[in-house]
């Protein structure tokens, strides 16, 4: 299990400031953290830092975007 309490938690800032989005972790050595705001003391995903570059690339490209 991942040590997420050092974790510094941030919302996308197209988040509108609601309570519906996620939040992420950069700071943390190595691993990507992502968590659902409503729950932040619930379950956290857990990236490497390419599996994160390669998500992020995904996106925009378009790749994740309903036809």
């Amino acid at each position: 299990m991942v040590d997420l309490s050092q974790a510094i938690w941030v919302k996308s800032s197209r988040s509108g400031g609601g309570n519906n989005c996620v939040e992420v972790a950069r700071n943390l050595p190595g691993i990507i953290a992502v968590r659902d705001s409503k729950n932040p003391h619930g379950p956290a995903l857990i990236f490497t830092d390419s599996e994160w570059a390669a998500f992020l690339a995904g996106v925009k490209d378009g790749e994740f975007d309903n036809a």
